[in-house]
């Protein structure tokens, strides 16, 4: 197994699966090997075989970090195959075994502001904040909900802002700045940030739309 691993914490997943599908382990290790392949296979993009060995994982007692990082992959895979409840109960399970961290309150937000649950995300990412005022995916999340909502919009500026301070080039935050800009009615902002996001995320659909639709408000052709 340890060349598996090896493989693995080299970014060389499909090496590294191959290996740890050929693996005989004792029965003490099968939890772990559980858990890279439920780690392979999240990187390949095969969520379904992902979830097998994960559960298998989290109904084990391997021990805190892997059932914790098991946990959120397992969150992340229901979020982004749109299977948001199920998201939304791997997250709650995680607070409810004391697994309380900011990345965890944050990710909570995403699932049920997915389900159109405006006021539970706006509070689950509060509280990411007030365990890290850091938190730059959290500080942008919940300024871009409060804007698509057009409230308190002095706030979500305020917390696009800082996410924006502390990572110039992420696209998603300045998408997300462009956003309250264009509520707050500053247009010509609003048209600059949407550029540099489209720039720099090499054309990504949604913000490429976000900055279609400013132009078309504008009464731009696009």
């Amino acid at each position: 197994m340890k060349d598996g691993i090896r493989l693995y914490r080299q970014k060389k997943f499909q090496q590294a699966l191959n290996v740890f599908l050929e693996v005989h382990v004792e029965q003490s290790e099968e939890s772990t090997l559980s858990y890279y392949l439920g780690l392979c296979y999240t990187h390949l993009g095969k969520y379904d075989e992902a979830l097998l060995y994960l559960e298998q994982v989290v109904a084990s007692e391997i021990g805190f970090l892997q059932i914790y990082q098991s946990r959120m992959i397992m969150g992340y895979i229901y979020a982004v195959t749109g299977r948001y409840r199920l998201a939304e109960f791997e997250l709650n399970r995680l607070l409810e075994d004391g697994y309380e961290s900011a990345k965890v309150y944050a990710a909570l937000a995403y699932a049920v502001y997915a389900q159109k649950k405006t006021a539970p995300a706006i509070a689950n990412l509060e509280k990411a904040l007030r365990i890290d005022a850091d938190n730059a995916n959290a500080m942008n999340s919940l300024g871009f909900i409060l804007a698509e909502n057009n409230i308190q919009l002095d706030t979500a500026l305020e917390y696009c802002n800082r996410a924006v301070a502390r990572y110039p080039e992420n696209p998603a935050y300045l998408d997300s700045l462009a956003l309250v800009q264009r509520r707050l009615g500053n247009l010509q902002s609003a048209k600059e940030l949407y550029e540099k996001a489209v720039r720099l995320s090499n054309g990504q659909a949604d913000i490429v739309e976000h900055y279609k639709d400013l132009l078309r408000a504008a009464g731009v052709s696009v």
